[in-house]
């Protein structure tokens, strides 16, 4: 395992980057096919630009890059805000794929690598959807306990970890999720890797509500695409909606989920991934 290195701003004067946004979420993308960025400088450089009001700020950071095998088009690096290298990001995956056909990388239909697993996209204008690898480690029957309260809770792994907790809309409204969100996240159960926490609220036979708290952000963000796609997939299990599942997220975007009852290894996530500028890194941003 290669070891994190500082980075050296004067080499990074002057590259460029492009700011994406998919329902709330919001990303870094660069351009690293000529590896202007070498590898072990990943998780530092997701740590100084990724701080809201003193650098450029987002929920992460994505490097495109060469692909190893001849069935993708580019290969990713997914960093969260805090550093850490995730497996996949839904919501990220939709903009890398949008951005790789606007640098000239991919046709509109196309295939990724992630850490995941290769991931296959379709491209159409704003809209982008892409299916993500088969769910797994699904779990149906979790009890936690947290300051003496015992909590009910599913797990499902849609390329990162997920745990889903249901409640009525208007618990979830009033819900603290950074509190008890966090303290979900730690838990025991879930060690060491950790998971990201859904709390779901059913509002309609194809429609739910969801808040997330994000594992590596360490906050509640305005959507997940992968913890969309896990809420929509419990909340099948239990039979509280049928799919296409239409997921409605804290920023006010909608997503849709797409996957078949009796066979759930193919599971699509569709919505909008919007270009919000692109610019060049000052050195000071990185000081």
């Amino acid at each position: 395992m290669k070891k994190d290195m500082d980075v050296d701003p004067a080499r990074l004067e002057g590259l460029s980057f492009t700011k994406m946004v998919a329902s709330g979420n919001d990303f870094i993308l660069i351009n690293n096919f000529e590896r202007r960025i070498p590898a072990e400088w990943g998780p530092e450089l997701a740590r100084k630009l990724c701080r809201r009001a003193f650098s450029v700020g987002a929920d992460g950071l994505i490097l495109i890059e060469p692909p190893k095998s001849q069935e993708a088009c580019f290969s990713w690096r997914f960093f969260n805000a805090d550093g850490s290298e995730a497996e996949m990001c839904g919501n990220g995956g939709r903009c890398a794929a949008r951005f790789a056909v606007a640098e000239g990388l991919c046709s509109s239909e196309h295939a990724f690598e992630t850490l995941a697993g290769l991931i296959r996209a379709e491209v159409k204008g704003k809209r982008v959807k892409i299916e993500l690898t088969p769910p797994h480690s699904l779990r149906l029957d979790l009890s936690l306990e947290i300051d003496g309260q015992k909590y009910e809770a599913f797990f499902v792994n849609t390329g990162v970890p997920h745990t889903v907790l249901f409640l009525s809309p208007e618990e979830l409204e009033k819900l603290e999720v950074k509190s008890l969100g966090a303290k979900i996240r730690f838990h025991s159960a879930f060690a060491p890797a950790g998971t990201n926490v859904n709390f779901v609220a059913p509002i309609g036979p194809k429609e739910l509500k969801v808040r997330t708290y994000e594992r590596g952000v360490e906050v509640e963000t305005f959507a997940c695409g992968t913890g969309a796609c896990a809420s929509a997939i419990i909340a099948a299990k239990k039979g509280l909606v049928t799919p296409p599942v239409t997921v409605k997220t804290s920023g006010g975007e909608t997503l849709t989920v797409f996957f078949e009852l009796k066979d759930m290894s193919r599971l699509f996530l569709e919505g909008e991934a919007r270009f919000v500028y692109r610019a060049s890194l000052s050195r000071e941003a990185l000081e």
